[in-house]
């Protein structure tokens, strides 16, 4: 059984724009909202912290964020939700699933397989939300999937035993051995990673300790587990899931993730020493605030 279809709640969108790893996002949830279909605002989480950057200083996770579009621009309905969120003390790793959708679907149709998505999630299974964090469909547009908070280590539902201290990311689609990864999906996947690994300072190439929270998944509750920070859901449960396609791409995400991560790190340096090169100039900096008697 799926969702609530009979009660209109998940009808099908006006047709958007998703191209370019979501570079038209914008333009397709203003189609939405003038269309009447989006509530937004609508099934929102508590507020977020505030990022991580000092005042005027951008952050590793300013830069790196991608555009993501949120559950009320998707149009979760807040009537089927039944789940509070749940946070771990910091997301270690990234776990990569796929949906096991068709790949000839529309991408102006991805808002509606993420309503269908949460509804099968939330009411079919009774998990109470979505069990995916973000999902990515073959255009690269970027879907926050459970409620608590998108730059928020929010414990997911998609990979028993191990989804505290996870994020889970879901490929919109069935990518199995010899089906071609899209490029966009791909680089999204990538934005994805460095951002949210960046936002602890986790390395995509490195390794994370997580411990298993159910005998059901690899690993014996309660064991101590050292995993991939960005590893296929077949890593840590008996399933095909990620799909083989995925898995042979986990190392180029890895790889671009860090590229991405570094060219951050130094695109954040470059503003750091231009910042404090414009206070020299104006007499504000550190060596200007010197006293005469102060050096040495």
């Amino acid at each position: 059984m799926r969702g609530p279809q009979g009660s209109g709640r998940h009808r099908r969108p006006h047709r958007w724009a998703a191209t370019g790893a979501g570079a038209t996002v914008a333009a397709g949830l203003t189609t939405l909202a003038l269309a009447g279909t989006v509530p937004l605002g609508a099934d929102r989480a508590p507020a977020a912290p505030a990022p991580h950057a000092t005042a005027g200083r951008p952050s590793l996770a300013d830069v790196l964020r991608p555009p993501i579009v949120g559950r009320g621009q998707w149009g979760a309905d807040p009537r089927i939700l039944d789940q509070k969120p749940r946070y771990a003390d910091a997301v270690h790793a990234v776990v990569l699933h796929h949906t096991g959708h068709s790949n000839d679907y529309d991408c102006s149709d991805s808002p509606y397989l993420v309503r269908d998505m949460y509804a099968t999630h939330a009411v079919s299974k009774d998990w109470g939300d979505i069990g995916y964090n973000f999902l990515v469909d073959k255009c690269g547009t970027i879907f926050e999937g459970r409620i608590g908070g998108a730059d928020r280590p929010v414990v997911g539902a998609h990979t028993v035993g191990l989804n505290r201290g996870t994020t889970g990311i879901a490929a919109i689609g069935t990518y199995t051995e010899g089906v071609p990864v899209p490029k966009p999906l791909q680089k999204s996947l990538e934005m994805l990673i460095a951002w949210k690994l960046g936002l602890t300072g986790t390395a995509p190439a490195d390794r994370a300790r997580l411990v298993s929270t159910n005998d059901s998944s690899r690993f014996p509750k309660d064991s101590t587990v050292r995993m991939p920070t960005v590893f296929g859901h077949i890593d840590g449960y008996e399933t095909n899931c990620p799909g083989e396609a995925l898995m042979q791409v986990l190392p180029a995400l890895r790889k671009e993730a860090t590229r991405l991560q570094s060219r951050a790190k130094q695109r954040i340096r470059r503003h750091r020493e231009g910042q404090q090169n414009q206070e020299a100039q104006d007499g504000n900096g550190p060596a200007a605030r010197r006293t005469p008697g102060s050096a040495g």
